[in-house]
């Protein structure tokens, strides 16, 4: 079952939608994603671990600055060792 609702939204993101083929699934979506962080959350909360947006946003600081940090060197390398760990497991189910 649907309910139909109006909502108003920023234009930035009114705009965004626009490009979908269905808003309302887009929509919805997104909103499944936020209850369940917030479930999460809840979760967390109630065996000690107290889930902030300041720390969220912290963390996604700390996160930008290390990919920003990662080199194109340091990416060949990762993807040489990927090809290692994947030549190494096909010889093994051989």
């Amino acid at each position: 079952m649907t309910k139909k609702i109006t909502i108003s939204l920023p234009d930035d993101l009114a705009d965004r939608l626009t490009d979908e083929p269905n808003a309302s699934a887009y929509v919805a979506e997104s909103l499944r994603r936020r209850v369940a962080g917030e479930k999460t959350r809840e979760i967390l909360r109630q065996v000690g671990f107290e889930i902030t947006d300041e720390g969220v946003a912290r963390v996604h600081a700390e996160m930008e600055q290390l990919r920003a940090s990662i080199t194109p060197e340091l990416r060949e390398q990762a993807a040489q060792l990927q090809a290692e760990v994947l030549a190494a497991r096909a010889r093994a189910n051989r």
